[in-house]
Order: C-alpha cells, then sequence, then structure tokens
C-alpha cells in the first residue's frame, strides 16, 4: 500500500532533530570557505515569516541571516531555507482553504532582490495581489515579478 503523502501543516510541524549546526565540507566549504552552517527547523523559518507586520517585507537572505547569528553558525544553509520557507507558505496557504483568516503572511516573504515567488499558494499572481492589496507596487522583469523599492519596505530585525 502506499504511504500517503504528507500536508505542509504536516511536514511544518516535523522537525525531524533539527536545528544543526555543522562544519562546512565538501562543494560548501569549497565555495565558502571555513565555518559552520545551520540546518534549521521548518518551524524556526514560520516563526520568523510570521514576524513581518503588514507593510514591511522580508527576503529569505534576511531569515537566513537571522537564524545564523542565533546559532552562531557562518551561515544558514540556502537550500533548506528556501524549501522550509515553501513549506511554511503552502501550511498557510492549506489553512487559508481551510477557513482561517490569520496565517503567516507567506506573501511578504520574497527571493533575494525583492523577486516574488511563483512556488507560493497562488503563483506569482496570488503574491502579487496580496502584496499590492498592502500597498507595494509591483513591476515586470522579464519573466519575474519584482517589488518596487523593495529595500525601503524590509524589515529591520
Amino acid at each position: 500500500m502506499a504511504s500517503k503523502r504528507k500536508t505542509f501543516l504536516e511536514k511544518l510541524e516535523d522537525d525531524k532533530d533539527y536545528p544543526k549546526v555543522q562544519p562546512l565540507t565538501g562543494g560548501m566549504r569549497e565555495r565558502f570557505g571555513e565555518g559552520t552552517i545551520l540546518i534549521p527547523a521548518p518551524r524556526q523559518v514560520d516563526a520568523l515569516m510570521r514576524r513581518v507586520p503588514r507593510g514591511k517585507l522580508v527576503t529569505i537572505n534576511q531569515i537566513r541571516e537571522v537564524l545564523a547569528d542565533a546559532h552562531g553558525a557562518s551561515m544558514t544553509c540556502p537550500i533548506v531555507a528556501g524549501i522550509l520557507a515553501r513549506i511554511a507558505a503552502g501550511a498557510a496557504g492549506e489553512l487559508l482553504e481551510a477557513g482561517r483568516k490569520r496565517v503567516t503572511p507567506y506573501w511578504r516573504t520574497l527571493k533575494a532582490g525583492g523577486e516574488l515567488n511563483e512556488k507560493y499558494p497562488g503563483g506569482l499572481e496570488g503574491q502579487a495581489q496580496r502584496l499590492t492589496a498592502e500597498g507595494h507596487s509591483i513591476a515586470t522583469k522579464g519573466k519575474r515579478l519584482i517589488v518596487e523599492d523593495h529595500d525601503r519596505c524590509l524589515v529591520r530585525w
């Protein structure tokens, strides 16, 4: 019998013995040098995404910096942080579908350079609608959507 696929809410609640700080090794060490890397827990990323108030924005890189600092690590894994932001967004989307009004405001978390995330619930269009409803302007750059002047709206933790 095939196993049932986990929901985003289930993935968000499964810390899998994380967070962990470990030495940089292999290609990561070659690319970034000596140091340590944090592999965060899903709820840590979600908690930071929840702290972004209406009208403000955060980039995934800011979240990575805050987490690394909190754990005394040189850096937070960029791949894992991106996956966990997607899980937090997906969990919020599931809650919205279930009728919940207050959820993690995932639409306020952007990629580097103010870029919207096509993998969030509702895709680029859904994220753009939520951001414009909060007063942000969206620009098209090639196939990408960017929040104009996003750097002026970033949270300062």
